[in-house]
């Protein structure tokens, strides 16, 4: 019975997204956002409509939807792309990396939280939502300078923001007299286990796909390559993210014989995506929220201002245009995916902390999801080669 519930939930999910794209399209809203809110109110937040089943096949879709984007965010990383915007791509997300945490911590910090917490907080907020960014993306069919620089930026911000989480919980462990030596050997462990693994997978992967049918490799290879990362970061306990980031780089650098070795999965994403974004809705917790809504309010609009100052400021390190800089923080605004992972991990680091921390995660997120991909529409709008040329006027 519960099996037939899921399927009859995932086949109506999946032709009322189909409308909701095309509504989307006609009213100019991201289809990720609409599936968000469709997700909070058929979900526990408002009508409470989804079978209970369907939450926990969650745990199956939601790292292959991520480890998904991973690859095609990580393949968007090409010799072309890197030569061409490779140091605009790295002094911007380390930039933002930085600022992000510095701004979010420090300003919890000032406002009375507890220091460990703060920087735990602040350490979520480095993280970028990959899936929403390159989404609105792709639907506007953006291109030039500032749409690669901001697919290039999510596909190594979240590796910088992982880096960087995994010092703040080592520095919060200290902070809350716990021991050091565990929070860097999690940390090692989450990020070089991925490294070491996506390079594992994908070194073969360069030399072996591509060869069966000729310029990309088929669908299967590329499914197979998706959920061989996923699930073996996910068995050792690495990052599923990063791993997949890892791999697609490997190939789209070192292959030979195929120009977009992830085109295949291009065809099969958005199912998936779908259902991850109707979830990142519907998990919002109401009663915890209340609980922690001045700390929600003050993490939103510091990592707001976190992302406005640390994409001008890197725009302007990496001598981007002036319009361009500006807009580079505005484009980068979701959040998703990764910063719930890392809560995750907080969570089960420091229980006492592990409601608010969750609670301020799942709400942040939604929130940014919700009115993220307009600010990152509206950036792809202004650096467009039209609106650029319309304001020179």
């Amino acid at each position: 019975m519960a099996n037939s519930e899921v399927l009859v939930a995932i086949g109506i999910l999946f032709l009322v997204g189909l409308a909701l794209d095309a509504f989307g399209r006609t009213v100019h809203v991201p289809r990720v956002t609409l599936l968000i809110l469709l997700g909070a109110i058929i979900g526990p937040p408002v009508l409470d409509l989804l079978p209970a089943a369907f939450a926990g096949s969650n745990e199956f879709y939601a790292p292959t939807a991520l480890t998904m984007v991973a690859f095609l965010l990580g393949g968007s990383l090409s010799p072309e792309t890197l030569k061409n915007h490779g140091r605009e791509i790295l002094i911007i997300s380390l930039v933002l990396v930085i600022v992000s945490v510095a701004v979010v911590a420090g300003g919890l910090w000032l406002i009375g939280l507890p220091a460990g917490f703060a920087l735990l907080l602040g350490g979520l907020s480095a993280a970028t939502d990959p899936a929403a960014t390159h989404d609105v993306v792709r639907q506007s069919r953006a291109s030039g300078r500032f749409a690669t620089n901001l697919l290039g930026i999510v596909a190594i911000d979240d590796a910088w923001g992982l880096l960087v989480f995994s010092m703040a919980l080592t520095l919060a462990g200290i902070l809350m007299d716990q021991s050091a030596i565990a929070a860097l050997t999690h940390g090692v462990v989450e990020v070089g286990g991925a490294i070491v693994l996506g390079l594992a997978i994908g070194l073969p992967a360069a030399y072996l796909t591509g060869r069966i049918k000729a310029g990309e490799p088929t669908l299967i290879e590329a499914l197979g390559l998706v959920f061989l990362c996923a699930g073996l970061a996910l068995h050792f306990g690495f990052s599923f993210l990063l791993t997949g980031m890892v791999c697609g780089a490997t190939v789209v650098n070192l292959a030979r014989h195929h120009g977009r070795p992830f085109h295949e999965i291009e065809r099969i994403e958005w199912p998936f995506m779908l259902l991850f974004f109707v979830m990142a809705g519907a998990s919002l917790d109401t009663g915890n929220l209340a609980e922690v809504g001045t700390v929600c309010v003050a993490y939103f609009v510091l990592r707001v201002v976190a992302r406005l100052l640390g994409g001008w400021l890197g725009g302007n390190l990496a001598g981007l245009p002036g319009r361009e800089s500006r807009m580079t923080g505005l484009g980068l605004m979701p959040q998703a995916g990764v910063a719930i992972g890392m809560a995750l991990v907080a969570a089960e680091r420091f229980p006492d902390l592990a409601d608010q921390m969750l609670a301020v995660t799942v709400a942040s997120t939604i929130a940014f999801e919700l009115v993220g991909p307009f600010f990152t529409q509206y950036a792809l709008r202004q650096t467009s080669p039209k609106s650029a040329s319309t304001n020179q006027s």
